[in-house]
């Protein structure tokens, strides 16, 4: 029995070396990184692009492909680009350089502005201190930038050097041309003011975050004693900043304050941006299921409603962006069950099924992605904007898999990348509509040879049926000489929340990557995508989850399992574990709690415990408030459900998650606590959401992932 013992644990010892072997390569190295291409900028309406080549700024005829060294390296004083933006005539360029992090992104940094005739290349901001700009813009004429400064929007001309505030009296809770935190994440409200097309006058977002209750990250490592830092953070049900439209001349002068109607703390600005003189501004009631645009006179401050979208369950404007044909909105809607393009009340003609993004307009056409005969995957269509004819795919037949894409301003041409789950991404440059290929940018050819060895089997995509009707797409890995005679464990990737899909023919980076390493020591690994996730299966499957995240996915996750154990007799339905990070976390924890009979082993990284502790905007959308809905909130929350908890859980979270908070996970584990129910815990101190900060963290959570499911499978 000794020897026996001693076998088995010298086979998992090797087994377990290996997969650590893989983990650190995956997430310790660069081996499996994947390039992209750019940043590229069209020039000249599509005549020609730019990109950044070892630190130069090169442009090519698109035509031809004729290389030019436009801005060679040496010119910009060792100044590294990481992003750039071109004056509308072409003449000078916008540098951002040593960028820092604002709430989740690296928004704030340093502006360079160099001239080409003139050759001059000078730093932005006078004698402001390093790294305090943020979302720097050329005017129009590009003689001016805009930018904003300790939450206050200044002009610098670029002639004189002389700065210009247009607002004052910035602070931590009145904030001028950016966004809080909850409109920065939920939103995508960053660069928050837009100059007017006549460069006369400015029109921006106001924040008042006054009332905003503040959340405390306290660090407990960084000095003697604890360091606490507060983020004005709204928890669903509570009050928000008060956001209103201003308009402010380009030479200063008093704000002009749009009249939209409603309380500023119960509506959203969502969009705002210039139609020739007047502002166009779309709005959203604080249960986000009516959308407005008005249209405002930046001098009386008037508005009036040019368009209006409902919906009994909420109006996802996440991708809207303004683009017009004459005077009417182009708009996605779902007002009919399916997700289309809208100019005005007008709905084009795009064929079957969903619209998933707008592309591009040039004013003939309507660019769009969708994939009507299969949610997994993504391709390029375009429609008429006058309504004749019928919609034409772009993307080839024979390229099947995800494609995306940056059209040219003439339509004439698009930065095309494509991958699949077992294709890293390559990016080309085609020619429309023809889609020929004009000339490869990017192959990836390095990352292709890497992985080459690591992709066989081959994914396996699938249909699992669950009840009533409904049929969840996935994805099966199976472990390399899989024998379909044999019983296999698996481990089930969940997400299952309206942000985000698993189910995606997509390559999917390093976290597919330590899938498939899992996979190669011998699990089965499936991920399904339960309805209410975004996929592009019409608006009743989006919505059906409204008021009750949460219920439907755990039921869904639970079924799909034992339906594909019922379909193979090689999945061994004793064995099964689940994951999820976030959104995926939360499900784990309602999968391990509700569908217990079925999942015996989960790990839960960064849960939403209690959904009353997220944040307004995006459990608003989805969930309506706590004090209408607090049924839906106790059943969508698995802590109201932890007396179900049976096998083995392991709650992971970083302490300094300023997204998803610590405090959910401490409730939680107050919980399991109470209950008696055993379980396992690992907190990660200080790091944010994606437990990625510090020398070997990565390679330490995903460790830890893979050898609580492997002890414990």
């Amino acid at each position: 029995m000794r020897l026996l013992t001693a076998t088995i644990l010298l086979a998992y010892s090797a087994v377990a070396s290996d997969l650590t072997t893989q983990i650190q390569r995956i997430f310790g190295t660069r081996d499996f990184a994947a390039e992209s291409f750019g940043p590229a900028r069209w020039m000249r309406g599509g005549a020609a692009y730019t990109t950044v080549e070892d630190g130069s700024l090169i442009e090519y005829n698109t035509a031809s492909g004729k290389r030019s060294v436009l801005v060679d390296k040496g010119r910009l004083k060792d100044v590294k680009i990481e992003d750039y933006a071109w004056s509308e005539d072409g003449k000078k360029l916008l540098v951002y350089t040593a960028s820092k992090k604002v709430w989740r992104q690296n928004t704030r940094g340093d502006y360079w502005v160099l001239d080409l005739a003139k050759k001059s290349f000078h730093k932005l901001g006078g004698d402001g201190p390093a790294s305090s700009l943020m979302f720097a813009k050329f005017s129009p004429d590009g003689t001016r930038v805009a930018y904003v400064r300790a939450h206050d929007i200044y002009v610098e001309d670029l002639a004189s050097g002389k700065v210009q505030a247009l607002t004052r009296g910035g602070s931590d809770t009145l904030i001028n041309g950016t966004s809080d935190w909850v409109y920065e994440e939920e939103l995508g409200v960053r660069d928050a003011f837009r100059w007017s097309p006549d460069g006369a006058r400015i029109a921006y977002w106001q924040f008042d975050s006054t009332g905003v209750q503040q959340f405390a990250l306290i660090n407990d490592t960084a000095t003697l004693y604890p360091k606490v830092s507060y983020i004005p953070y709204p928890k669903a049900g509570t009050t928000n900043s008060a956001v209103r439209i201003g308009v402010v001349g380009s030479d200063g002068g008093e704000t002009t304050w749009m009249k939209v109607p409603g309380d500023p703390r119960e509506h959203y600005i969502f969009q705002m941006g210039w139609k020739d003189d007047r502002v166009v501004m779309g709005q959203l009631n604080r249960l986000q299921n009516t959308a407005i645009l008005f249209e405002g006179n930046g001098k009386t401050g008037d508005v009036r409603e040019i368009f209006r979208d409902q919906d009994k369950a909420w109006v996802d404007v996440r991708e809207e962006h303004f683009e017009w044909i004459g005077n009417d909105p182009i708009w996605l809607s779902e007002r009919d069950g399916w997700r289309g393009i809208y100019v005005g009340s007008r709905k084009l003609a795009t064929g079957a099924g969903d619209v998933i993004s707008l592309a591009g307009v040039d004013g003939t056409w309507a660019y769009y992605m969708a994939s009507p005969e299969n949610a997994t995957q993504s391709y390029l269509y375009r429609a008429r904007v006058d309504g004749a004819g019928q919609p034409e795919r772009l993307t080839p037949k024979n390229q099947p898999g995800t494609h995306n894409y940056r059209i040219s301003p003439d339509g004439q041409y698009g930065f095309h990348t494509y991958s699949r789950f077992d294709a890293p991404p390559v990016t080309d440059l085609v020619k429309l509509p023809g889609h020929n290929r004009v000339r490869m940018l990017q192959d990836n050819a390095k990352l292709a040879n890497e992985v080459a060895g690591l992709l066989d089997p081959p994914v396996e995509f699938l249909k699992v049926p669950v009840g009533g009707g409904v049929v969840l797409d996935g994805w099966l890995l199976k472990p390399k000489n899989f024998n379909a005679k044999k019983k296999y464990p698996l481990i089930v990737y969940v997400y299952g929340e309206p942000a985000s899909a698993n189910a995606r023919d997509a390559w999917g980076g390093t976290r597919a990557l330590f899938h498939r390493a899992l996979a190669n020591e011998g699990y089965l690994v499936a991920s399904f995508d339960n309805r209410g996730t975004p996929a592009p299966k019409g608006r009743d499957w989006r919505k059906a989850v409204y008021g009750a995240v949460g219920v439907i996915s755990a039921r869904e996750q639970g079924e799909a399992v034992k339906e594909l154990a019922r379909e193979r007799a090689y999945v061994d339905g004793s064995r099964v574990a689940i994951w999820g990070w976030s959104g995926g976390g939360s499900n784990t924890l309602n999968c391990m709690f509700r569908e217990a009979d079925v999942f015996k082993v989960g790990v839960a990284v960064a849960p939403v415990p209690d959904q009353k502790l997220y944040d307004t905007i995006y459990q608003e959308r989805y969930m309506g408030t706590p004090e209408s809905n607090a049924e839906g909130y106790r059943m969508g929350s698995p802590i109201h459900f932890a007396e179900g908890l049976k096998g083995k859980l392991l709650i992971v979270h970083g302490s300094g998650d300023d997204n998803v908070h610590f405090q959910g996970t401490e409730e939680m584990i107050n919980r399991l606590v109470e209950l008696g129910k055993p379980f396992d815990f690992m907190d990660y101190p200080n790091r944010t959401h994606a437990i990625s900060e510090g020398k070997g963290t990565s390679v330490h959570v995903f460790s830890l992932i893979a050898r609580y499911l492997t002890e414990h499978l």
